[in-house]
């Protein structure tokens, strides 16, 4: 396990909330609500002009949410995590469905030392769990073939971010686990374009991840003041 890339404090913390990853009404229950919109605009990407599915990499996968979303769309994926439990469940939900799906307990360095790329590699609310952005995207980047998309989905350093994602999430409406998240860890726009392009990776778009307190669904949209998922090409 990877010192600059993985946590295994962090790993740890998320194992603990294996066995309720699949309730839309647990812990994960935020990542429920978001995941079509998130989705959505990924696969919208990924397809680009061809409309065509591609290969997929998603990087700390958890039990599957985004990894079987894109693999319902068509997509040929491969979830890895770290945690080899949430590796198993991931595997266990998506068993006898039928999909061009298949999961890996193992890190990204792995994969580059195999000489491994994808089409599209997607890392999704996992930046801030790292203990060395810069050197995670250094290293995914490294998965991209040429021309390859990457896409990543963060929470901005901001103090609405801070009130809304950390006190308001945690600690009012306990929508995640007391400790989910570390406001110091948080990383803007700025910072993670600049990481992207010093591993190689063009900047191509950027957008919100939007809640609607009414329907408890998200939506895309320009205000990347808490949620936000940045995309680039290498």
């Amino acid at each position: 396990m990877s010192n600059a890339t993985v946590s295994a404090e962090e790993v740890g913390k998320f194992s603990q909330l294996v066995s309720r990853w699949w309730d839309p009404h647990g812990p994960m229950r935020p990542l429920h609500q978001m995941n079509p919109a998130r989705i959505g605009w990924i696969d919208k990407l990924a397809r680009g002009a061809t409309g065509s599915p591609k290969r997929v990499l998603d990087i700390g996968c958890g039990a599957g949410l985004a990894a079987e979303a894109m693999a319902r769309r068509g997509h040929d994926v491969l979830g890895i995590d770290a945690g080899n439990d949430m590796v198993e469940a991931a595997r266990a939900h998506a068993e006898g469905k039928g999909l061009t799906l298949t999961y890996r307990n193992c890190v990204a360095e792995d994969l580059v030392a195999e000489g491994r790329r994808f089409q599209v590699v997607t890392a999704l609310e996992v930046i801030e769990h790292v203990p060395d952005p810069a050197a995670f995207v250094h290293v995914i980047a490294q998965l991209l073939e040429p021309g390859g998309l990457l896409v990543l989905s963060t929470v901005n350093r901001t103090t609405r971010a801070w009130l809304m994602a950390k006190i308001g999430a945690e600690y009012i409406f306990r929508l995640l686990p007391i400790g989910t998240h570390d406001w110091k860890t948080f990383i803007t726009p700025a910072e993670l374009g600049a990481m992207m392009r010093a591993a190689g990776v063009r900047v191509t778009q950027t957008t919100g991840l939007l809640p609607e307190p009414l329907t408890g669904s998200w939506h895309t949209g320009r205000d990347v003041g808490v949620n936000y998922m940045i995309a680039g090409v290498r």
